[in-house]
C-alpha cells in the first residue's frame, strides 16, 4: 500500500490521534521535568511558569512538542496501517 493509500485508509487519522496525544502528554511531561524537576519537587511553580511559559516561551515550548508528536504518530500509524 503506498503512502496515499494508506492516509485515506479509514481510521487512519483517529489511529494518528491516538498515538499522537498520549505520546505529546509523555513528551511535555518529560520536557517539564528535565527543565524545572528541582521547582517541581520544591513547589516553585512560578519559577517553573517562569522558565518555560512566560514571555511567548509557552509557544516554542508547546510548538516543538506538538511537531516532534506529530511526525512520532505519523510514522507509527503508517507502519502499522495495512
Amino acid at each position: 500500500m503506498t503512502f496515499l493509500e494508506k492516509i485515506k485508509s479509514p481510521g487512519f487519522w483517529t489511529n494518528v490521534f491516538k498515538i499522537f496525544l498520549p505520546f505529546f502528554i509523555l513528551v511535555t511531561v518529560i520536557s517539564l521535568f528535565m527543565n524545572s524537576w528541582r521547582d517541581i519537587f520544591a513547589g516553585d511553580f512560578a519559577k517553573v511558569n517562569e522558565v518555560n511559559f512566560s514571555e511567548g516561551k509557552w509557544q516554542r515550548f508547546f510548538a516543538l512538542k506538538i511537531i516532534i508528536s506529530y511526525f512520532y504518530a505519523m510514522y507509527v500509524a503508517i507502519k502499522k496501517t495495512k
